[in-house]
């Protein structure tokens, strides 16, 4: 295994031997370890001194099941935290297969715009000056011509990370080449786009792949996990994640009345059932043509939780249509029409923007009067002036908070500057803790209790009860951090969180790749040695426990149907990372 570092300044490529000390991670352990390590906690976040760091997962690249992920890390530019965002794409694997570790990207480029092509006998920096200003579509079609899909995969930033806008995500292809795949939150492609770095290429042709010390081991782990994902009923083939994909959880949030809405002005949508995951499967189903669910993200996915989304005469408008996309221009903006939302989240993937800080973006664009809620035309067209720089756009372009005080708003849903998902903290007061006390700021993956509050695998929490919800939210954080660690997605946890042996399939694997012997109870060690490291990170860059706040608004704002507020206190959540 290998480093590759990228100096931009420079424009050179350097292989590197892995220490000791990073010889057993992957995924986020290494990207918040070498960005600690690594990036002055007070620099600026699109200066010379941050970097940006991609490393595949412990597993990624094996055969492990639904293990196709990478993170990206570095400084981010919309919370000035640390930041490690996560995608599930073919260009993780082929990483892992190339035996890199980690690509390192740092300095600035004086002049020009780069991309680095990698494949089996190195690595190098060529012109990429014909990609200036082409949306990640465009991108992925030339590139793609000149580097066939069969052997390569991409990464890439579209406008809106050349134009350094705080809302700019990293695109990543899919199995068929569509650049849909994103690690999206936090505004990493704008350090791209300040380092000059339009697009990496991958090519995996010959490469010698990962290299398993125990595989026995390995192949007893893969079984036990297999097994497990394919008899739960989230996870089974035709369950419920498989039939109707991740949007299935609009009408179940909006039923339990924690569905955000009009700006989280409301915790139910009248329109939810027109844009439900069981309204997509409808869809698919009469229009045929390009539209299909239980589609993958990568390679050697048995979940299959996404979705290719057709027009009326059967062509792709996206893919896909998830369910945190959709509740941000749904929901959020009040559109209630499907095709408009699929429209919007294509705009959000060629612009390269994270479809849930835009999303949010608009409907406090809404709320200002800048359009109307329920205007989808105008959404769009809100989203093409970021597109093209216009003086609004760059004002929409750097994120919700920065778009919500630039008219005097004050229901700004954020934590640590970064937009809120799906999940209405008044009404889910777990998900609400993961958002408030996250080193990430606002993000339900970073430890996702909708697991238990809302769907009830690994045990059963009342939302809506305050109670307990610090300790739920760290031990799903501790345990969030050691999976997005080691390359699986993310739903591994409901069977692994209901059936034991998937769990031991799991950590097993991990031995069996590394040489190591971790047990379960290893698990959410290794995750608070991630979280700290993160949080040491954050409190040098200037963050305090006045950072873990929820907005004020929802302290005193009483969210319809239940009329709740949230009232954990802060002397509860000042405990959580004591």
């Amino acid at each position: 295994m290998k480093f590759l570092r990228v100096n931009m300044t420079e424009r050179t490529v350097k292989e590197e031997e892995v220490q000791e000390k990073y010889s057993k991670m992957g995924g986020r352990h290494l990207t918040s370890c070498l960005v600690a390590d690594e990036v002055p906690p007070l620099c600026h976040a699109l200066g010379p001194n941050n970097k940006i760091v991609i490393a595949p997962g412990v597993v990624t690249g094996t055969s492990a099941p639904s293990s196709g992920r990478l993170s990206v890390g570095g400084k981010s530019p919309l919370t000035g935290g640390i930041k490690e965002s996560n995608a599930g794409t073919p260009f993780s694997q082929r990483l892992g297969r190339l035996g890199i570790k980690a690509i390192i990207i740092e300095g600035l480029a004086t002049e020009g715009l780069w991309m680095l092509k990698v494949d089996k006998d190195g690595a190098e920096l060529i012109s990429a000056e014909n990609l200036k200003g082409k949306g990640m579509y465009e991108t992925a079609d030339t590139l793609f011509k000149e580097y066939p899909l069969k052997n390569s995969s991409l990464m890439g930033i579209g406008p809106s990370g050349e134009k350094r806008m705080a809302m700019a995500g990293i695109s990543f292809n899919d199995p068929e080449g569509r650049p849909s795949r994103y690690a999206g939150r936090g505004g990493l492609g704008a350090v791209l786009g300040s380092k000059g770095l339009k697009a990496i290429v991958v090519n995996d042709a010959g490469a010698p792949g990962v290299s398993i010390q125990n595989i026995d081991l390995f192949k007893q782990g893969q079984k036990k996990l297999v097994e497990a994902i394919r008899t739960h009923d989230l996870t089974k083939p035709g369950g419920a994640l498989n039939s109707f994909g991740t949007a299935i959880l609009i009408n179940v949030l909006n039923e339990v009345g924690g569905l955000p809405t009009r700006n989280f002005s409301s915790g139910q949508f009248k329109g939810a059932s027109k844009t439900s995951g069981e309204s997509i499967a409808e869809k698919v189903k009469e229009r045929g043509g390009a539209g299909m669910m239980g589609h993958g993200c990568h390679p050697g996915c048995i979940i299959r939780c996404s979705n290719v989304y057709p027009a009326a005469d059967g062509s792709e408008i996206v893919s896909c249509v998830e369910y945190e996309s959709d509740w941000a221009f749904g929901a959020n903006c009040e559109i209630d029409d499907l095709d408009t939302i699929a429209k919007l989240i294509y705009h959000c993937n060629d612009i390269g923007l994270d479809t849930i800080e835009a999303g949010v973006t608009v409907g406090l664009a809404m709320e200002a009067g800048v359009i109307s809620f329920g205007d989808g035309n105008g959404a769009i067209d809100l989203l093409d002036q970021i597109r093209t720089g216009t003086s609004l756009g760059h004002i929409l372009g750097n994120g919700a908070e920065f778009t919500g005080k630039a008219y005097g708003l004050t229901r700004i849903p954020t934590v640590k500057r970064q937009a809120m998902p799906a999940y209405e903290p008044r009404a889910v007061k777990g998900i609400g803790t993961t958002y408030i006390t996250s080193p990430m700021g606002a993000d339900h993956t970073a430890g996702y209790t909708i697991t238990t509050e809302i769907l009830s695998v690994g045990g059963q929490a009342d939302p809506l009860d305050p109670k307990g919800k610090v300790e739920l939210s760290k031990a799903f954080q501790t345990a969030t951090a050691f999976i997005d660690a080691s390359g699986y997605c993310l739903f591994i946890a409901f069977p692994i969180l209901d059936i034991s042996d998937g769990m031991e399939g799991m950590v097993e694997t991990i031995n069996g790749v590394l040489g190591t012997n971790w047990t379960v109870s290893d698990v959410g060690r290794i995750g608070m040695d991630i979280l700290s490291i993160e949080n040491d990170f954050n409190a040098k860059a200037g963050f305090s426990k006045e950072d873990d706040r929820p907005p004020e608004f929802m302290r005193y704002e009483p969210l319809p149907p239940h009329n709740v507020v949230f009232d954990i206190t802060d002397e509860e959540l000042d405990k959580i990372w004591k």
